[in-house]
């Protein structure tokens, strides 16, 4: 696993499911995965999405503290993370997303600031967005 300063950790209903679906989309590697007690949940995994380490788990409310805002986007109504991937071509990863069952946000488009950018939402409810330079693919 790359050492990263941050690594984002996912919280999703359909943790399995969700694997099979970075893998398809962002062509993501399933470095470690380790099952609950319950047999039928994901207490951990690990992946490496575009050179990144992602983690992720099942959800687990009878485990969250009273008060907290916390769980998948369904259960939360929403996310407010973005995750953003730096990409060899935006159109070709928001492509392969889409064909994998992404939900379109913002279609590629050459935006103001310089890049080729899209965003998307994937089945499980999280936020994702590609780029690159458009001076990197002139």
């Amino acid at each position: 696993m790359a050492a990263a300063a941050i690594i984002p950790h996912l919280n999703i209903e359909g943790a399995s499911q969700a694997i099979a679906f970075y893998v398809t989309a962002f062509g993501a590697t399933e470095l470690a995965r380790m099952p609950a007690n319950d047999g039928k949940r994901l207490l951990h995994a690990a992946l490496t999405i575009n050179g990144s380490t992602v983690f992720l788990h099942d959800d687990f409310p009878e485990h969250v503290f009273p008060g907290a805002v916390f769980g998948p986007p369904p259960r939360v109504g929403g996310v407010s993370v973005t995750l953003h991937l730096v990409v060899d071509d935006c159109d070709a990863w928001y492509d392969r997303a889409m064909k994998a069952g992404a939900t379109m946000v913002m279609a590629p488009h050459d935006a103001f600031w310089g890049d080729r950018y899209a965003q998307i939402v994937d089945p499980f409810g999280h936020s994702w967005s590609f780029a690159h330079a458009l001076a990197a693919k002139a």
